[in-house]
């Protein structure tokens, strides 16, 4: 196989999907050796379809029309019965949210098995931006007063791109265009509060995003949250944190794929933080639908990088034929960026059931991660050079992934 997945480490019992859909459990496969056999389809369109792997591509579709009365009531009737019990299903699952929601400290909440178990389970969008709001601990950043402060100070030197973003990013959204509309309120408060921050294009598709979910003051501290916890490194001048997530990835897809790794890292040379720079700075916002990028924020706020790191193996499984084909660096990065959305499995759960596939240990990137930041700002201080992660100026140890 040239394309090796195995069952994960980090169990999501019965992952849901983050719209409420009735589709059978996802996540990480159950340790029963009777789910070993258990298969993910993709639609026939992707290019990893047909391609020889652990991933099935096979799906089978099958029609009928029938005359009989009695059938068709029968069938209304059970499709009532199936959206009642949905429906009872979508309000528990409200409930448990709201009381886990009152009773768990948010500073407890990614260390919180119930936590961890409902969000395997979905998360109703009805209360997501809350779930967000617990996982990020967004409450302790905030302070009365302080974001209507910061809104009202003078415009930050990228104001320009700002405007010129929301409007080619969100041109959909009206409300958003206004020079003091919510988006580039919530942008000019935070690069006003963190001046050090470099703007990005990716800063008002990610504000952007929590905004269509939050209210703006909760969508702000939200904001702050996520950045400080994990994506603010990304916006600085200096490249380490790129780098070295960019080197984890590239280790890690050297271990799941060595086709891939072959075609996209040594014949064609691209730096792998050429490929995970437009899906870490944005969070995915842009490559995925967005009810594909909602579930990929319910589960990043509680695994953080490691899932970054699956999701971009997804997104790439998801391109394999199309990459193995392609001619160019531009092209692949392309596919990369910006994946079909036929291309991808059918429901934001199936998507994340492949991403928990791959041959990842979360703990050990997490330790690697720390270790390799040490070491390369020793190097870069002791050569005053930049280091760039193309996968040889940065060792691993040989067990990270195995």
């Amino acid at each position: 196989m040239d394309f090796e997945l195995v069952r994960p480490n980090f169990p999501f019992p019965s992952c849901r999907s983050s719209e409420d859909s009735t589709s059978p459990g996802l996540g990480r496969r159950s340790e029963s050796r009777a789910t070993e056999g258990a298969q993910i389809h993709l639609r026939a369109e992707s290019p990893a379809y047909s391609v020889s792997s652990g991933i099935s591509g096979t799906s089978r579709i099958t029609t009928g029309v029938s005359s009989d009365s009695a059938a068709f009531r029968s069938k209304a009737s059970s499709k009532a019965s199936n959206s009642e019990a949905s429906m009872d299903a979508h309000r528990q699952r409200e409930q448990k949210w709201m009381s886990l929601i009152s009773t768990v400290p948010p500073e407890q909440a990614r260390k919180n098995k119930k936590v961890r178990k409902l969000l395997g389970e979905g998360v109703p969008a009805s209360v997501r931006y809350l779930v967000w709001s617990l996982m990020t601990n967004a409450k302790s950043k905030g302070v009365t007063g302080v974001y209507s402060q910061l809104i009202k100070r003078v415009r930050v030197v990228a104001f320009a791109d700002m405007e010129r973003d929301v409007k080619r990013c969100f041109g959909e959204h009206p409300h958003f265009q206004s020079t003091e509309g919510p988006l580039v309120n919530l942008l000019q408060a935070y690069l006003t509060m963190v001046p050090d921050v470099q703007y990005s294009t990716g800063l008002t598709l990610i504000a952007g995003h929590t905004l269509l979910l939050a209210p703006e003051e909760d969508a702000f501290w939200i904001f702050v949250s996520m950045m400080d916890s994990a994506l603010r490194p990304y916006f600085s001048a200096n490249s380490t944190q790129m780098e070295v997530d960019a080197a984890l990835f590239s280790r890690a897809l050297e271990t799941n794929d060595a086709q891939v790794t072959k075609k996209v890292l040594v014949d064609m040379g691209i730096n792998p933080a050429h490929m995970c720079f437009p899906w870490f700075t944005t969070l995915f916002v842009g490559s995925l639908p967005g009810d594909y990028v909602n579930r990929v924020w319910d589960l990043f706020l509680y695994e953080g990088v490691p899932l970054l790191i699956r999701v971009g193996l997804a997104i790439l499984y998801c391109c394999r034929r199309a990459i193995l084909e392609a001619a160019s660096e531009d092209a692949v990065l392309y596919y990369l960026k910006r994946p079909s959305p036929t291309w991808l499995p059918p429901t934001p759960d199936a998507f994340m059931t492949l991403a928990f596939s791959f041959k990842v240990k979360d703990d050990d990137v997490r330790k690697q991660r720390i270790k390799m930041e040490k070491q390369v700002k020793k190097q870069a201080q002791g050569q005053g050079v930049r280091l760039v992660a193309n996968g040889s100026g940065i060792s691993f140890p040989r067990d990270t992934y195995t």
